[in-house]
């Protein structure tokens, strides 16, 4: 459905190991980085797409968080969701939801959300069922 997701930062250097924990956590891996223009993209894995795109906005001006705008990673576990949540807060993130259940979506929504260190709204959540196998939690 997407081809890439683009997230503005304004302090490159103190989002890109955010971003680097976060993504090496849910097995993403760094396509490309380019501290000079500054931008850094992730691509699952054995796939070119979609992208995760994180940099500096293309029009020159400081980012700014949006309200409303959220990207929500899918983790193949419960424990995924929880090791991701742990991960962004160690590295600079804030909370804005522990992990848990959320059955308003339904019944076996499992996520964490989470501000990036540009206070862009972050999701990550597990959709399966708990004791469904690997396999068939990455369908």
């Amino acid at each position: 459905m997407f081809s890439h997701i683009f997230v503005g930062v304004s302090d490159f250097e103190r989002a890109l190991p955010f971003y680097m924990a976060l993504m090496e956590s849910l097995g993403n891996a760094l396509r490309f980085c380019d501290r000079s223009r500054p931008w850094a993209g992730w691509q699952a894995q054995h796939e070119p797409r979609p992208l995760f795109l994180i940099g500096a906005p293309q029009d020159g001006r400081a980012h700014a968080p949006g309200n409303g705008q959220m990207a929500a990673f899918l983790a193949f576990d419960r424990d995924g969701v929880d090791r991701a949540y742990g991960l962004a807060l160690e590295h600079g993130g804030t909370c804005d939801g522990a992990p848990g259940l959320r059955p308003e979506y339904h019944a076996d929504y499992y996520g964490a959300y989470f501000r990036d260190t540009e206070g862009n709204k972050i999701c990550v959540v597990c959709h399966a069922k708990p004791d469904w196998p690997t396999a068939v939690n990455a369908a």
